[in-house]
């Protein structure tokens, strides 16, 4: 049969080549896809504030340092935070739920470490001629005074205690934050022309504010008082709080003695922390009662596995009633309906030459209630504003002082959000924050696009050094498993430019604007037929109504 249409075209072909170039085909549509940027959960999550998905992007790229340059415009103390933070970011990650998050706190640890090896250093801001007091070196110090001096003010920070890291230093085990770490990071904040005085304690704010100068001050002082509970005990009996036996680990001129039966009082990271640490200063028991079930221990499930693995007992629904002559008399508990627990009226005995407790730690609020304006709340915080403000001008509270979750991160967090506001203050302005992006939920995704990659394992120490020496428990990522771990990330929400856009648009209608500049939609031809929204990876196209 012959093809007898003009020029033998192929029946589906009606138009010359090129001339759908004069077809303006986009007046057909009723709704247009746009470009938008969301945000990414894990970002959402992070008490820091951290840009993850952005510096997660550079480290994918092999560029670890533009990696950590982003990263620290957050957060100031990357290895600290890829060891004591409690990644929640990680829990709001969408990988999960295709197999298992991306590992971002090893990640920040990695990048962290490779700058503490390399040296590369952070420079101030130019100079203001302004100068800020902060009052404690713990992490919410530490951050405010870093962004303050990126901001270009002078910073002087007076810290009570002999060292600098607060409970980063005092509150954490040597086994989950080395103090070569520690210090290293803290040192890179003080390089940057940032005046630390230790053994410095501020009794009167307004009067030291006024006698040095200061324009403004934040204050940040750690919960260091441990809370205690009237429990009767006997000539032999030694009953310790956790804080202090932390703290003496840091300070003291030897190790405390235990004993060779010891027994933690509480359900809390710090009585996981000091239970283990016990063990490893050569007690042959360590055991944790709780009142509570393990389900509603305020203790982070892995830090309770990994006591469990180092030989340390635990005892639910138990309260300690008295101790004497190395014995401690326990009641047995029940929960009740509403799941609280109550006594039962049955004892027992536990052997224990030491009780420690670690019931939880309150902040030395008196310095800041003398201060004129400075209002308490009931639960013995500082009352602030959105700013972070007390109501004595220029006096800006964080940290464990204020009511929030007391954690490294939330105080970071703080830190910064302070220095933020406290540079407006200094400037006669408003710090106003960007407005928010919506979430880029899970379901906006194109799962079929990603491979399963599962998650990266860091190496552990074997578990005879880990309950004999107080070397890191968790090692960290070589530059192979962090480039593997960081090219995880799903970019929810946030184009990627992996094409798929351009390749899949039956109308020629998306134009590549290069290499970092992404992609526009020629509008022309666009019909809005929404394939490329449908096959686009990461989530970052919407469909919106056209205007008519």
């Amino acid at each position: 049969m012959t093809n007898d249409r003009p020029g033998n075209r192929p029946f589906a072909i009606t138009l010359d080549v090129g001339t759908s170039l004069a077809n303006h085909t986009g007046s057909w549509r009723t709704v247009k896809p746009v470009y938008n940027d969301h945000l990414p959960p894990c970002n959402k999550q992070c008490p820091a504030g951290e840009n993850i998905q952005a510096w997660l992007f550079h480290a994918e790229s092999g560029d670890y340092k533009a990696a950590w340059e982003q990263l620290v415009q957050d957060n100031p103390l990357p290895a600290i935070m890829g060891r004591a933070c409690y990644h929640t970011c990680e829990s709001a990650c969408n990988r999960a739920q295709l197999d298992q998050p991306v590992s971002i706190h090893s990640v920040e640890r990695f990048l962290g470490d490779l700058a503490i090896r390399e040296g590369w250093k952070v420079a101030p801001g130019p100079a203001s001629g302004k100068t800020v007091l902060v009052i404690g070196a713990g992490p919410s110090g530490l951050s405010a005074a870093y962004h303050l001096a990126r901001l270009g003010h002078k910073v002087v920070i007076a810290e009570a205690g002999p060292k600098a890291g607060g409970m980063m230093r005092f509150g954490i085990p040597s086994y989950r934050v080395p103090r070569d770490v520690l210090d290293a990071e803290v040192q890179r904040i003080l390089d940057m022309g940032v005046e630390l005085r230790l053994n410095t304690k501020v009794d009167d704010i307004p009067a030291t504010m006024q006698a040095e100068g200061f324009d403004a001050c934040f204050a940040a002082v750690g919960a260091h008082l441990a809370k205690r509970v009237d429990i009767p005990a006997g000539g032999a009996g030694q009953i310790l709080d956790a804080v202090s036996v932390l703290r003496s680990m840091e300070v003291g001129a030897e190790a405390p003695k235990l004993g060779r039966r010891v027994v933690v009082y509480g359900g809390g990271n710090t009585a996981v922390d000091v239970a283990r640490t016990a063990k490893r200063l050569g007690a042959e028991e360590a055991v944790i009662v709780y009142r509570r079930t393990r389900e509603q221990m305020p203790a982070h499930d892995f830090e309770v596995e990994e006591a469990l693995e180092e030989g340390v007992a635990l005892h639910w629904l138990r309260t300690i009633k008295s101790m004497d002559e190395g014995e401690l008399l326990v009641e047995k508990m029940a929960l009740d309906e509403q799941g609280w627990p109550q006594p039962t009226g049955e004892f027992e005995k536990l052997e224990g030459d030491t009780l420690i407790l670690a019931l939880g730690q309150d902040v030395d609020t008196t310095v800041i209630e003398k201060v004129p304006g400075v209002e308490v709340n009931k639960d013995r915080t500082i009352k602030v504003g959105p700013d972070l403000q007390t109501g004595y001008p220029g006096l800006f509270c964080g940290g464990d002082m204020v009511p929030s979750e007391r954690t490294v991160t939330v105080a970071v967090g703080h830190g910064k959000k302070a220095a933020r506001h406290i540079d407006a203050y200094l400037r006669g302005t408003a710090y106003e924050p960007a407005g928010k992006r919506p979430v880029a939920e899970y379901d906006r995704l194109n799962t079929w696009y990603y491979t399963d990659a599962p998650q990266t394992v860091q190496p552990t120490l074997d578990l005879l050094r880990r309950q004999t020496t107080f070397d890191e428990v968790k090692g960290g990522l070589d530059e192979h498993t962090a480039l593997f771990e960081a090219r995880r990330c799903l970019s929810c929400g946030n184009c990627f430019e992996c094409d798929n856009c351009f390749g899949v648009c039956p109308d020629n209608a998306v134009i590549k604007l290069g290499p970092g500049k992404r992609f526009e939609f020629n509008y022309d031809f666009c019909k809005g037929c929404g394939v490329c929204a449908a096959e686009c990876p990461c989530g970052a196209i919407d469909m919106v109504a056209e205007e008519v």
